[in-house]
């Protein structure tokens, strides 16, 4: 299964807006991403099984590296899972995650149900720069 055309342009644009070079596997990983136009969630092994399975040649150090590039160009966001395990989204904004436990599966919760009535108070010279929250499911 080759990536369309539309969705490599669709790619190479998401990248411009990053201000990152389109390299071939940057492009080929972000038209993987981004290409049909909606949000996901990934972890860099499922990216690398979906390149694979799309005929690109791509190891899965440079999706890692990708991935991380993406980050740090702020077109991606880490959500870090019981310390180990990260997935990366495609959604920018602040919104909260569903983790299902029984299928490692990262989902958006609906961000407008979602009230923080109080945070502790922080060390002197400290700011918030984010709050991640993840609410761990499974199923009954």
């Amino acid at each position: 299964m080759q990536i369309s055309t539309e969705k490599t342009e669709r790619g190479t644009d998401w990248l411009t807006l990053g201000g990152l070079r389109p390299t071939r596997q940057r492009v080929a990983l972000a038209a993987l991403l981004v290409g049909d136009g909606r949000n996901r969630h990934v972890t860099a092994e499922s990216l690398f099984a979906a390149a694979e399975n799309a005929g690109e040649a791509v190891s899965l150090a440079t999706v890692y590296n990708t991935l991380r590039a993406f980050c740090e160009a702020g077109i991606v966001q880490e959500i870090t899972v019981d310390g180990s395990k990260s997935y990366f989204d495609t959604r920018m904004d602040d919104h909260p995650h569903f983790y299902w436990e029984d299928t490692a599966e990262l989902t958006d919760a609906p961000a407008d149900q979602l009230k923080i009535s109080r945070i502790p108070d922080l060390p002197e010279g400290a700011e918030i720069s984010k709050v991640d929250v993840v609410i761990r499911l499974r199923r009954v």
